[in-house]
């Protein structure tokens, strides 16, 4: 649409879109499969300032600028450019998190194994192997989907349908597809050669580049649950094969004995028969391992083990191709050995994340490193001794987030995974958008829950991970601890790695937090009341079954860097009773009070049809408009179960009803959000997506557009815009803008032909811009999000699309064939009506408060739901030329003035126009207050129309000028091809060519002047942009100079146009002449 910036167009095509008022019959009719909301656009602002996990990366050997990064939770990236730019390949797949990835170096093939290789407690599963053949454009599953985390494939050196891959296995259950896998046909059938066990799997995979029927292997055996972890066992250990992996071998000389946890293998690229590993051992020991005969024995060279969350994060360990027996061990810092592992010193990490997980080099490149952190993806090209980190890529994963009411735009602010809370705006005035530089880090740590204050956006709640809760003053800077104590003789409080904070809808002072009892404070923090007891089942985590049963504590225990257990995971607090409070545990006990914490009630979850026991309850929302209704998100998938499990009771917890409906499976439910005004309208945030529905749970429909397929781990609604904004653990931030649309949509909407629905204000204001061009000069590498579309967007509805007359011909056509009659030859003329119908249009008209019109264009036609931005310019009304057919100023005229606005849709078919909505008015708001009062719209539009005539008459006038000198040109060429003496003719062109190269010099000034730089006096156009200079850039209005430049420009103008008119007579004279002397007539001139 020529009136418009840009068009977001929904598309949102809907036979059905039931609410809680819609009958069966009604829902029977419309079927809910075909709505389709792809055009409901979701918009990411980042932020790639600090990024976030990376899994792996595998460089081009043909072209070392063009790798791949596996984002752990995140998909895969592809940048051509050695990071300058890099592209999203992987988001349309079912999963989201990555292992490993592998490029053929026979055909150019990419293997991507997902699920990422750790133990950790926030990670994604995966759902196998998957292959690529044209660089990530296409991607296919190719098996191996209950394996759920891959650590690597090898592809053979020279037969590319020979692939082998480890696969680690389940972290959460037994059982899956786990152990070494191996293909002979390209991943058309796997075979596992390696491994049979419920707990094991294979974490390492090597092949010796001199004969690949050599492999070596790692396996793994762990198991994590919601309360503990164990991390090794008998069966891990080392393997090797002599056949092409289709047989193995457990090595053991010099190795040690009893259980092993993680194992990191490298093969010396100096040398194939020396080996290194990096091998976990018992109650967070270990040691290096070094081989010099392939395995056949080993030699323990020093007692490292990684430290940080613990071995099950890192322990990966990478040879260098360019010296011998140096290895690097990925690690919380990285380090590095240069004597095969009998010492290791820290890899320098000044200006570095730490939490080390891949290393790659450079073929010829002995100074250059790549490693992936937890904090993204660094580069050194002086061996460590300065990094480059790449900040543009937006894969930071968000645990929780809150938002503001600041004012002009609201803040967000989400505490991350081993990346801080950090903080930033939801929009900016600027064209670009949001910057790197819009972001903040508040708080330190693994960032969790964050909280504000409503009305107050200065005073803002932050943690960092188990509880370690910070009151923050944006406006000073303060930043004071406030996590309530325990009493003197009391226990410790059992904080969750993720602990709850809820501020008090009732009392902006009052806050609540929660370990294993329930905290309130009436003071911001400065002071703590526990209002419960423990409300968990206050067990010993290590009594519990693990691996399927329970074990010594003389094991591979590690709980270091995990949650505490028997914690409190959730707080509600009803807005419509302030002593109405529910509180949800991670062993699966939902606990309610409606005294304010005197008392308090009990329901255990696995009395809940269908559910687990000792679910983890990771949410729960107490109604907004009905005391008496709850809502509560249960998730198991800590016990291999990722069903979704949503629950709402009615009765304050008694008795509940799942509403999980049609959510998929393994879509576990995070987060759960009720709209402000319709209570029927709900959205969850899942393990692998965004979903709404319109009828209190009857029905889900998952938000895709714009977004990758994703874990939303939290949701927030800032009421003031009836914005979304959604954290992904991988992706960043989104923002649904403005979905209040969702509210209107009812069966009443949809029968009409056409409707546009409410719309918030539009706010005017100039966008400012960041150095040259709307995104600066920083370089193509500088990150930027999109800022929501300037200016007045709304949102229409069409019932129905046209059907052309062919398309009406072509169906009953097809049916006529499809019983077998003859088809009638339609006829030329029937065809040729079809060809010239035009199609039907749709053009949107703004008029003002006085109901005039200033801006009309075309917007999208088409069934369902659309959405457009005005821009709030007036119309265009310079001149067009002659036979254009581009509108080189489709983004409109000046900005228009505050006021009030009125938008309808009209229909433009077969010559006929007909208005299909009725007018839907909306306010257009000066978002700034100027320093100096503008000038009135009377005394602007006076000016902006003046202006108009002038470039008008100016534009003519070099129309003018144009076809004198082409006309004098052909004159020149008519006066040697004429037959006759010209007599005077000559005398009358040199007089003509002189009063043209006058007004050249008029115009542009003296050529000898501009060669030099030297100034040339003031040209009309100079005149004519000065003036305009009050316009394009501001809206105070015309000043004193602006006005004065016009009136000299009119003036001047004048002048030229009388001199023209004399050059036109006499180029019609001489023609004249020329013509009666018997010269060849020239083609325009007659």
């Amino acid at each position: 649409m020529r009136m418009f910036i840009s068009i977001l167009r929904f598309s949102v095509l809907l036979s059905l879109l039931v609410n809680s008022t819609f009958s069966n019959a009604q829902s029977n009719k419309m079927s809910w499969d075909s709505l389709n909301i792809a055009g409901v656009k979701m918009r990411s602002i980042g932020p790639a300032f600090m990024t976030g996990r990376i899994a792996d990366v595998a460089i081009d050997a043909k072209n070392e600028s063009h790798y791949y990064v596996g984002v752990a939770s995140g998909g895969v990236w592809e940048t051509k450019n050695a990071g300058i730019t890099f592209k999203s390949i992987f988001d349309g797949q079912k999963t989201y998190s990555i292992g490993c990835i592998t490029i053929d170096e026979n055909e150019g093939n990419l293997w991507v194994g997902t699920g990422e290789n750790v133990g950790g407690r926030h990670i994604g599963f995966g759902d196998g192997v998957y292959l690529s053949k044209d660089g990530g454009a296409t991607w296919k599953n190719m098996g191996l989907k209950k394996s759920e985390h891959i650590s690597k494939i090898v592809v053979h050196p020279t037969n590319p349908d020979i692939v082998w891959v480890a696969s680690q296995g389940p972290l959460w259950s037994s059982g899956g597809e786990r152990g070494v896998y191996m293909t002979t046909d390209g991943g058309q059938k796997w075979k596992r050669t390696l491994g049979d066990s419920d707990w094991t799997g294979a974490t390492d995979l090597l092949i010796d580049p001199n004969n690949p029927e050599i492999l070596y292997a790692a396996t793994w055996q762990r198991h994590r649950t919601v309360a503990s972890y164990l991390g090794g066992g008998p069966e891990s250990g080392i393997h090797k094969s002599v056949d092409g992996g289709k047989t193995w071998e457990k090595l053991k000389t010099g190795l040690p004995g009893g259980n092993m946890g993680k194992i990191g293998l490298a093969m010396s690229p100096q040398n194939a028969s020396v080996l290194y590993a990096a091998i976990e051992l018992d109650l967070k020991k270990g040691g290096f391992y070094k081989s010099e005969n392939k395995g056949a024995s080993w030699e323990k060279k020093s007692d490292i083990l990684s430290g940080g969350t613990g071995p099950h994060y890192y322990q990966e360990i990478y040879a260098s191709p360019h010296q011998f027996d140096r290895v690097y061990f990925a690690n919380n810092y990285l380090k590095v050995t240069n004597d095969g592992g009998k010492t290791f010193v820290g890899v320098p990490n000044k200006r570095k994340h730490v939490d080390n997980h891949v290393v790659v080099f450079r073929k010829n490149d002995p100074d250059y490193l790549m490693v992936g952190t937890d904090g993204g993806l660094y580069e050194t090209f002086d061996l460590a001794a300065n990094w480059r980190h790449m900040s543009n890529l937006p894969i930071t994963q968000f645990y929780k987030i809150a938002v503001d009411d600041a004012t002009p735009f609201y803040n967000v602010y989400g505490g991350t995974q081993d990346n801080n809370t950090q903080s930033g705006p939801s929009r900016t005035d600027t064209r670009a958008g949001i910057t790197n530089i819009d972001w903040k880090v508040v708080l330190g740590g693994d960032g969790h829950q964050p909280a504000t204050e409503p009305g107050n956006s200065n005073i803002v709640y932050a943690q960092s991970q188990q509880g370690y809760f910070t009151r923050l003053d944006m406006a000073s800077g303060d930043k004071v601890a406030v996590r309530p104590q325990p009493a003197k003789d009391e226990n410790y409080e059992r904080y969750n790695w993720d602990a709850p904070i809820l501020v008090s809808a009732h009392s902006p002072s009052r806050i609540y937090v929660a370990s294993q009892r329930l905290w309130k404070s009436e003071d911001r923090g400065d002071s703590w009341v526990a209002i419960s007891e423990d409300l968990t089942r206050n067990e010993e985590r290590f009594d519990l079954p693990i691996m399927g049963r329970k074990q010594s504590f003389v094991n591979s225990w590690d709980v270091y860097a995990m949650s505490n257990y028997n914690t409190i995971t959730s707080i509600a607090e009803s807005p419509k009773n302030q002593k109405l409070i529910y509180v949800g545990t991670d062993d699966g006990l939902f606990q309610m009070t409606d005294d304010g914490g005197e008392n308090w009630n009990t329901l255990d979850i696995k009395k809940l049809t269908g559910v687990p026991e000792r679910a983890y309850i990771n949410d729960i929302k107490a109604d907004l408009f009905d005391e008496n209704k709850v809502y509560m998100a249960i998730d198991n998938h800590k016990a291999g179960d990722y069903k979704p499990y949503l629950f709402v009771s009615t009765n304050k917890g008694k008795s509940w009803k799942s509403i999980a409906s049609n959510l998929p499976e393994n879509h576990y439910v995070w987060r759960i959000v009720q709209d402000h005004k319709k209570p029927e309208l709900l959205f969850v945030g899942t393990e692998f997506g965004l979903f709404f529905t319109p009828d209190a749970g009857e029905h889900w429909k998952q938000i895709k557009s714009g977004v990758p397929n994703v874990s939303f781990r939290d949701l927030a609604i800032q009421r003031r815009e009836d914005d979304l904004v959604a954290a992904s653990f991988g992706r960043s931030i989104y923002i649904l803008d403005d979905y209040s649309f969702l509210r209107e949509v009812t069966v009443e909407l949809i029968e009409k032909d056409a409707a546009i629905l409410p719309m918030r204000d539009a706010l005017l204001y100039l966008p400012k811009q960041n150095g040259q061009g709307n995104n600066g000069s920083l370089g193509a590498q500088h990150f930027v999000a999109k800022n929501p579309e300037f200016g007045a967007v709304f949102t229409y509805y069409l019932k129905e699309s046209q059907e052309t007359k062919s398309t009406i011909r072509t169906k009953a056509e097809k049916e006529e064939n499809k019983n077998g009659k003859d088809i009638d030859f339609a006829g030329w003329d029937v065809l040729l009506s079809e060809k010239d119908q035009a199609k039907m249009q749709h053009w949107a008209m703004i008029k003002d408060n006085k109901g005039a019109v200033v801006r009309k264009g075309q917007v999208p036609s088409g069934k369902g739901f659309h959405r457009v931005a005005w821009n709030l310019r007036g119309e265009n009304r310079m001149p067009i030329n002659k036979g254009a057919k581009v509108d080189g100023n489709k983004n409109g005229g000046f900005l228009l003035g505050p006021g009030e606005y009125s938008v309808t849709i009209y229909q433009l078919l077969d010559g006929e126009v007909s208005a299909v909505t009725a007018s839907q008015s909306f306010n257009v708001k000066q978002l700034y207050k100027s320093t100096l009062p503008t000038k009135n719209n009377s005394i602007k539009d006076g000016f902006l129309s003046r202006y108009m005539e002038v470039v008008g008459r100016k534009d003519l006038f070099m129309y003018d000028y144009s076809q004198a000198k082409k006309n004098a040109s052909s004159l020149e060429l008519a006066i040697k091809r004429t037959p006759k003496s010209i007599g005077l003719l000559e005398n009358e062109m040199a007089d003509l060519r002189k009063e043209l190269r006058n007004m050249e010099l008029v115009l542009y000034g003296n050529p000898l002047k501009s060669e030099v730089g030297e100034k040339n006096n003031t040209s009309l156009d100079e005149r004519i942009w000065a003036a305009a200079g009050s316009l394009w850039g501001s809206a105070y209005g015309p000043t004193a100079t602006a006005e004065q430049s016009l009136a000299i420009a009119s003036e001047e103008l004048s002048e030229y146009e009388k001199k023209m008119a004399v050059i036109q007579l006499k180029v019609q004279s001489i023609y004249t002449e020329l013509k009666t002397a018997g010269a060849p007539p020239i083609k325009g001139m007659e």
